[in-house]
């Protein structure tokens, strides 16, 4: 029982009632004024109009999160776009939510109002056998049951008001919820920035970490040795370890000021000359071919190859050095295709274990690709291939 009374408790309840019969005061204005009978014909017309500007759903949205979204269902709101309609599908989902908030505005109104007012002629006529001259529904006769009646109405006329508040909210996320293009652009968004702050996670764990536990480990050697030699030696590592520290941490915050672009606004296979010209700068021989339509990559697939050869250049030049690089970018056959080689000179360190390349491989499997990297005829290569799909 306790439970059945609960809405009743919720605003929410009743501003959903209000959003809907808020749709009906300009036609009952209208139709007061001229009762004729092309008027709610006209009017239905004017709305289904009004319904194709691209600013209608912004009002709509708005309207719809304020009113018919209460405090726990927040999460749901956010559902509700308040961003302009892109596309005549929209356009069209505007519309019809219009004409049917229109019309179950005008049903639950008038029977809202109906009930109320023939409950009053139940007890009314029951009492003094006189109409309250309220409802348009005829009530005859003197009799006591009227009485009893009466309740049921409200208790009607609350269903009513309740049934009708969560059908108006669940046609608001079918109508004005986002398109099926629009969810593939928020979850695109929501892609890239899990894949960054998995990599800035990643980083930190490898550079900031590795960094840290070097320095409390030649700080601590170096206090308990009491050699001044081996104090100037340890200081030099944590010297150099802090400074590579630094610098990662430098790129680091880089990927997060970078993170409040938008999705469209990150740099692809297309802008991959600025790549080749900075490993060039830096004293590398980059002998690089692109071969295919770059420029008709999709747009994640196309970041994320933008990222992995990034990726691929810094650790060429963080582990091998100022080195031969062949760079070879292709496209064909419904798949990306990216090759980087470089010679590895001896006492090169094994990057086999490092954070880039694990990221390379991440974000390859993400997107349904392979990708493998080790040594092969003494040179070291990376083979990432991805499809377009």
């Amino acid at each position: 029982m306790i439970r059945m009374l609960r809405p009743f408790g919720r605003a929410v309840t009743y501003t959903r009632w209000l959003h809907l019969a808020m749709a009906i005061v300009w036609p009952a204005l209208w139709l007061f004024i001229d009762e004729a009978w092309w008027t709610p014909v006209t009017a239905v017309v004017l709305l289904g109009l009004a319904g194709l500007i691209p600013a209608a759903r912004v009002v709509e949205g708005f309207q719809a999160r304020l009113l018919l979204f209460g405090p726990r269902d927040e999460r749901a709101s956010r559902e509700i776009m308040v961003s302009p309609s892109a596309t005549w599908a929209d356009r069209g989902r505007t519309v019809v939510w219009l004409e049917l908030r229109l019309l179950l505005g005008a049903v639950v109104s008038h029977f809202t109002f109906q009930l109320l007012f023939l409950s009053v002629d139940l007890v009314s006529m029951a009492l003094s056998g006189e109409r309250a001259g309220g409802s348009w529904i005829p009530v005859r006769g003197h009799h006591w049951w009227y009485v009893p009646l009466a309740p049921l109405l409200l208790v009607l006329t609350a269903a009513l008001v309740v049934g009708s508040g969560h059908l108006a909210t669940r046609l608001a996320l079918r109508l004005l919820g986002p398109s099926p293009a629009e969810r593939l652009a928020a979850l695109e968004e929501r892609t890239e920035q899990l894949l960054e702050r998995t990599r800035i996670a990643r980083e930190l764990h490898d550079s900031i970490g590795h960094a840290l536990t070097v320095a409390v480990v030649q700080a601590g050697a170096a206090r308990a040795a009491g050699d001044p030699a081996f104090t100037d030696r340890a200081l030099g590592a944590i010297e150099e370890t802090g400074r590579a520290a630094l610098e990662d941490l430098e790129r680091v915050l880089g990927v997060l000021r970078e993170s409040e672009k938008p999705v469209s606004g990150r740099p692809t296979l297309a802008d991959a000359d600025r790549l080749l010209e900075s490993a060039r700068a830096s004293g590398a021989k980059v002998d690089a071919e692109v071969t295919g339509p770059v420029d008709t990559v999709p747009g994640p697939v196309s970041r994320e190859g933008y990222r992995i050869l990034q990726e691929s250049l810094t650790n060429v030049l963080r582990h091998a050095g100022a080195v031969p690089v062949r760079v070879r970018v292709h496209v064909a056959d419904g798949s990306l295709v990216l090759a980087i080689r470089n010679p590895c000179p001896a006492g090169t360190p094994d990057p086999g274990r490092g954070s880039g390349l694990r990221g390379i491989r991440e974000r390859a499997a993400l997107l349904g690709g392979q990708a493998r990297t080790g040594p092969d005829q003494g040179d070291w290569q990376v083979h990432v291939e991805l499809p377009l799909s």
